[in-house]
């Protein structure tokens, strides 16, 4: 792709774009010419290879808009080949930071309404549902504390879809567990220390992974104990465990998790359809399942489920068999994630065929079976290789949000992250809705996280004493 502007921009930039949502365009030779008149930014764009032109004017927005050039250009590039997409021209990850930020910089609903739809070419559906979440995110977002993540990059079998820190158990990178667990408990040990002396306490405690229920039952206690001996937890609101596999999970585990203060966990089938469970080297028990949930729903857990739609080769009719048979479960909380393929996924090596599903009958099924539950959505997030999709949403029962879910997705508060592939992170706020972010990633290799241990707290620590809080 070869572009020429009379304006310097962000090149690489306009090239992801098109990347993902112009490709046709990625061997064309595109001209911007930028114009600015009486508060009026004008874009004209033009393709060599398809003998096309447009324009793109809007008024300047100011502070509302980050690069407001640079977003026109892409923008225009959309209305160059009349493309449509429920989402416009959002394609990042967050598209409820840009809601966020036309509201800190002065807008009402009404006028932030009209810059998405009008600028940002957003449907009414797709705005909608930002509105609902973001006014729920600001009933909960929270500068005041950090969060605790702690990452277990072990699995039963390793899913193809997954692109996270995980290692199965049983294979080659197994053989590390024992001294993984001995590295996380003197973790623990050293970053309780430093929290003791750093300015925010603690409000939500998140076990990821991976499956962190891969865990025996010993070193799960081990571990919880050794959390709760060195973690002030006086101001932490939730503490969840991700307990997402039934095959990693018994009735003793479930009794270990409560008597350590967790009250929250994820219990993912992803799918009833145990065809397509099997499909992507998922093993499923519907009756230690159900075993499981009963038992968690008996210790009195908050419980979250999470489906994905569009595993390979699943049909409209499963994929509505399995929420169908969701209604028979009491859950608090439900994450749907619409299947993206990942560059580091078994998954994307092998095949990015889709199934052709029934998108609006399954939407619709969704809606029916979350008003029936009594669940409101409350964070949602994106991914570029899901576009012809949309989003994947957490819904949930008013007061069973899940506030760890809502910080890592807007970036809110600062995290630390232990344990495999924890990505720690600070969030300073620089003004007009615009925040400095540095992340710290803890290694995924179990063997290059134990051997790096005391240098990465090390390393960690000073990203978080550079704070000025």
């Amino acid at each position: 792709m070869l572009i020429e502007t009379n304006i310097e921009v962000n090149l690489r930039s306009i090239e992801e774009f098109t990347r993902v949502m112009v490709s046709e365009l990625l061997e064309d030779k595109i001209s911007f010419e930028v114009l600015k008149e009486n508060n009026i930014i004008k874009i004209k764009v033009k393709s060599e290879k398809l003998n096309k032109n447009t324009e793109f004017s809007y008024e300047d927005l100011g502070n509302k808009i980050e690069d407001q050039v640079l977003t026109m250009c892409k923008i225009s590039l959309l209305k160059l080949l009349d493309k449509k997409y429920d989402w416009g021209s959002l394609m990042g990850v967050r598209p409820t930071k840009v809601l966020r930020r036309l509201l800190i910089n002065g807008c009402d609903y009404i006028e932030a309404r009209k810059i998405l739809k009008d600028f940002y070419l957003v449907t009414d559906e797709k705005i909608d549902l930002m509105e609902t979440v973001v006014k729920k995110e600001l009933e909960l977002l929270d500068k005041e504390h950090i969060n605790l993540y702690i990452g277990i990059p072990f699995c039963p079998t390793k899913c193809k879809y997954c692109s996270f820190a995980s290692y199965e158990i049983n294979g080659g990178v197994g053989r590390f567990y024992t001294d993984f667990v001995e590295a996380l408990l003197r973790e623990i040990k050293i970053i309780g220390d430093f929290l003791k002396t750093y300015g925010k306490k603690v409000s939500s405690i998140y076990f990821g992974g991976g499956t962190p229920s891969t865990l025996t039952e010993d070193d799960l206690e081990r571990v919880l104990k050794e959390l709760l001996e060195n973690i002030d937890m006086s101001d932490v609101k939730e503490f969840t465990f991700e307990a997402g596999r039934e095959d990693s999970l018994n009735v003793k585990k479930l009794e270990i998790m409560k008597k350590y203060s967790v009250d929250r966990i994820s219990l993912n089938p992803q799918s009833f359809n145990l065809e397509t469970l099997k499909r992507v080297n998922r093993r499923f028990n519907r009756e230690n399942f159900d075993l499981i949930f009963k038992e968690a729903k008996n210790l009195d857990f908050i419980i979250n489920m999470d489906l994905i739609i569009g595993l390979p080769e699943e049909t409209t009719e499963e994929i509505l068999d399995t929420l169908e048979q969701l209604k028979d479960y009491d859950i608090d909380n439900l994450t749907i994630h619409c299947l993206a393929f990942k560059r580091a996924s078994r998954l994307f090596k092998e095949s990015q065929e889709r199934n052709i599903i029934n998108r609006a009958l399954i939407e619709e099924y969704i809606q029916k079976i979350v008003e029936e539950k009594s669940m409101k959505p409350y964070y949602m997030y994106r991914q570029k290789n899901i576009i012809e999709w949309g989003e994947n949403i957490g819904y949930s029962k008013e007061g069973k949000e899940s506030i760890f879910n809502i910080e890592m997705i807007e970036e809110n508060q600062n995290t630390m992250a232990l344990g495999g592939g924890g990505i720690s992170k600070i969030v300073i706020e620089e003004g007009n809705g615009i925040d400095y972010i540095e992340r710290y990633v803890n290694p995924k290799d179990p063997a290059l996280y134990i051997r790096e241990l005391d240098k990465r707290c090390k390393e960690k620590i000073e990203m978080f004493r550079k704070e000025k809080i």
